[in-house]
């Protein structure tokens, strides 16, 4: 699909969430606009209605980052391009919720490169590969529960259920709270939306609430796992040490908030995008189909460029510099737009067309090189591959079967709901 230019320049607000709310090809059109002609255009910030202006104020406004070579840069300098003052909202939050939300995230060094050595380390080769081979067990479970019935809600029902039950199992959580995790998560991620945050309910308490219950859902397993040990994620977490440091209770709630928010919606987010996109060009869907082994690296890679579930990420400027053509000052706002990056023509050929086999493919996605790439990425493209490979094998003519139900939001390019169709699998397999 091509993008349209509806819009000119004047018309783009990228602050306003009825500009997320356009079609697809005018939203492109409109980055595709700012990269040709303002790729550091400034825009002012949201405004936060009624009584949550005075928690969240109004700041000075933000530069739309949108090329691939500038989001590139920022994220190999975090020195010059901060990440502590909030990396994931473009108002500044309040201390408990960037606590809450943003975990390693929304932390500068020290502190970030303290927390993400300790994890890094509690995930040794070992653990990965458990995890990893798990991913095949899980996956044909979720399959097993949809696969005679003929059609489902693909979201709900098979692309959050794999990433949710591997990060769950992963940390030690119980089948009985899997409902807790998935509604917490979409509460977070909802940006407001008012399937989650029903209207009048006030966002930044529905926002703080689903926190909580994360959070203490996280505690209470953490310290029944000092007492008793067991094989999974969490008690690594906790007795993991480096140089005479480990994570306290509250850095492990809050590291898993990040990843079920981080590994859990976006891996969904990515396989959602994934069979729209199959099921709108079936000549790919044809190639990956008849060479899974073969194409499920860059597929996997392909659908994260495409789909982008990420949109964006924050960075303030810490220092007199430089980018592109402007001068940036300590305290300026940048938002990196990692769907506009993915579709640079300066580096993708032909960057709206949707290829199972691109290569080289360096997607943003994950997040560009530096400190702050996704910790997960390995894992998130694992679950891509092996739940299409699965998909593929066992419902082969699985096809969305509807128009997506889009998130509201400007910050995950997300799916609520999708409903696909397929012949059921034999009874008995």
């Amino acid at each position: 699909m091509d993008p349209r230019h509806a819009l000119t320049f004047d018309q783009i607000d990228l602050s306003d969430i009825a500009f997320w709310t356009r079609p697809w090809d005018e939203r492109e059109g409109a980055f595709q606009l700012l990269r040709r002609e303002h790729p550091l255009a400034f825009f002012e910030e949201p405004a936060v209605p009624g009584k949550l202006a005075h928690l969240l104020p109004r700041g000075p406004g933000y530069r739309a980052v949108t090329r691939h070579a500038h989001v590139t840069e920022v994220s190999r300098h975090p020195e010059i391009y901060r990440s502590g003052q909030g990396a994931t909202s473009i108002l500044d939050m309040p201390e408990e919720m960037l606590e809450f939300f943003g975990s390693m995230i929304s932390m500068d060094n020290p502190r970030h490169a303290r927390l993400r050595r300790i994890v890094s380390a509690a995930f040794n080769p070992r653990m990965i590969r458990r995890i990893e081979d798990h991913i095949e067990f899980v996956a044909d479970q979720v399959i097993d529960r949809v696969a005679g019935q003929g059609g489902c809600d693909f979201v709900v029902d098979v692309a959050a259920r794999l990433p949710l039950e591997i990060i769950c199992q992963m940390m030690g959580i119980g089948p009985a709270d899997y409902d807790t995790v998935f509604t917490a998560s979409n509460v977070i991620l909802s940006a407001g939306d008012p399937e989650y945050v029903p209207g009048g309910a006030d966002p930044l308490a529905a926002f703080m609430e689903a926190g909580q219950q994360l959070t203490l859902l996280m505690s209470e397993l953490a310290e029944a796992r000092r007492v008793n040990a067991t094989d999974d994620v969490t008690p690594a977490l906790i007795t993991t040490n480096i140089d005479g440091e480990s994570l306290t209770t509250s850095e492990v709630a809050s590291f898993f908030i990040l990843l079920v928010v981080a590994g859990n919606e976006t891996t969904r987010t990515a396989i959602s995008h994934g069979l729209l996109a199959l099921t709108e060009h079936p000549d790919q869907r044809a190639l990956w189909q008849a060479d899974p082994v073969a194409i499920g690296a860059t597929g996997a890679d392909e659908i994260v460029r495409w789909g982008s579930p990420v949109t964006w990420m924050r960075r303030t400027v810490a220092e007199e510099t430089v980018l592109g053509d402007e001068e940036l000052h300590p305290g300026d706002k940048l938002i990196l737009f990692y769907n506009s990056a993915n579709r640079d023509e300066d580096v993708f050929d032909e960057p709206f067309r949707f290829d199972v086999r691109r290569s080289p493919n360096p997607q943003v996605g994950f997040g560009a090189a530096g400190p702050h790439f996704c910790l997960g990425a390995h894992l998130a493209r694992q679950e891509i591959n092996v739940m299409f490979r699965q998909l593929f094998e066992r419902l082969p003519d699985i096809a969305a079967s509807g128009e997506p139900d889009r998130l509201r939001s400007s910050f995950i390019n997300g799916i609520k709901h999708l409903d696909c169709t397929f012949t059921p699998a034999p009874v008995g397999r």
